[in-house]
């Protein structure tokens, strides 16, 4: 069973997230807060599994609230909720420590999924959307280089930085490995790698680090 921490400033909203989580017997909502600071101490009560938490709070807003659970409860894995999917908050909540963001206009069946990644320790983000979402706030003033001429930061092979790329400007797995022409298993290992000596936990860190540092240009798209 996934423990599951709601933290949202809009008791509809919270009753709402409940009621869609509740009746999974996968799930089970062991507490509720109505702003960031309750969030951090209810965590540290209950220990909960999932933290799914709005962006947006009062007191101590969701960003603080995750950057603090990041630092002293990493297993309580943060699922940020936003208004907006063009959220500058989001991204900030990535950088914090979140494993994941989702717009609240998502369905009951995309929480539910979101929830069962973000507690197996994936990132629950779609590429495209969130290389739109950083493409929007993260900002580079280089150009995207091209990976065969780029210089590999942290060790990183010419093989690992073409994924790297890749990834960055959208590409998922199975189109990797097919634009490269190479296996899934293999793009996955490389993958590894490129999470490894870039020193980030998944997929949204990595694509936040190609931007910021030039290695993808805001507004780059691949083909």
């Amino acid at each position: 069973m996934i423990r599951v921490l709601i933290a949202d400033d809009q008791p509809l909203v919270r009753r709402g997230l409940a009621l869609i989580l509740a009746p999974d017997p996968a799930f089970e909502v062991v507490g509720e807060a109505e702003d960031g600071a309750r969030a951090v101490a209810l965590a540290h009560e209950l220990r909960p599994d999932v933290v799914v938490m709005d962006i947006r709070m009062p007191v101590l807003d969701g960003v603080q609230a995750t950057e603090e659970l990041a630092r002293t409860l990493p297993e309580s894995r943060v699922l940020a909720l936003s208004t907006f999917d063009m959220d500058e908050y989001v991204v900030a909540a990535l950088r914090a420590g979140a494993y994941g963001f989702l717009p609240k206009d998502i369905s009951p069946e995309e929480l539910i999924a979101a929830v069962h990644t973000v507690h197996t320790g994936e990132a629950a983000v779609a590429p495209r959307l969130l290389t739109r979402l950083i493409s929007t706030y993260v900002r580079s003033s280089a150009r995207p280089r091209p990976a065969a001429t780029a210089t590999a930061p942290d060790g990183l092979t010419p093989r690992e930085l073409e994924i790297w790329q890749l990834m960055a400007t959208g590409l998922d797995n199975a189109e990797i490995a097919g634009d490269l022409e190479i296996s899934v298993s293999t793009v996955k290992n490389h993958i590894t790698g490129v999470f490894t000596k870039l020193g980030v936990r998944d997929r949204a860190q990595a694509v936040i680090a190609a931007y910021e540092s030039g290695l993808v240009a805001a507004g780059h798209r691949s083909g």
